[in-house]
């Protein structure tokens, strides 16, 4: 097993768990000091709900949830959206609160957004999107991470992406 940081091959094969801004890592002795040394985490409890039918023979029906959730996101803003948004709506001659009636917000999040201290969700963005008929709303391509592997069964580590200072 290689250490997630550093790529240092593990010898003992008992990688220490350390957690970094939220994300637990197996890393090697050497990297420990970059995060907080984690216990064993405990494993996640199955949940089982057993249903009371009326006509239930000795049977139990058993429910499992799975706790697979994929958190990261799809679709992006692009840069720049700000002016993107204030020159199209100038562009059709629209004021502020138009734009606001047809997309039912407020002015001041119109005033906000287009001055940039404000950041759209996706749903704003889209509501933005369809009524001035522009594109906010780009989808995030796959990075690859294989461009300078150390060889081709190893995946990526930290390390190998950024440089850490020492």
């Amino acid at each position: 097993m290689r250490c997630e940081i550093c790529g240092e091959v593990i010898k003992d094969d008992e990688p220490i768990k350390i957690k970094i801004d939220g994300s637990i890592l197996d890393v090697c002795t050497n990297c420990t000091k970059f995060g907080k040394v984690q216990k064993t985490p405990p494993t996640p409890k199955v949940v089982i709900k057993k249903s009371h039918t009326k006509n239930s023979d000795k049977s139990n029906n058993i429910k499992k949830s799975n706790f697979i959730a994929n958190d990261e996101p799809k679709d992006e803003l692009v840069e720049e959206y700000n002016i993107i948004i204030k020159d199209k709506r100038e562009f059709q001659g629209l004021s502020r609160e138009e734009l606001s009636s047809n997309i039912n917000e407020k002015a001041s999040v119109i005033a906000r957004v287009e001055s940039g201290k404000m950041i759209p969700d996706i749903k704003l963005a889209k509501k933005f999107e369809k009524a001035l008929k522009i594109t906010l709303i780009e989808a995030i391509g796959e990075f690859n991470l294989k461009e300078d592997p150390k060889s081709d069964d190893v995946k990526p580590t930290l390390g190998d992406i950024v440089k850490i200072k020492k």
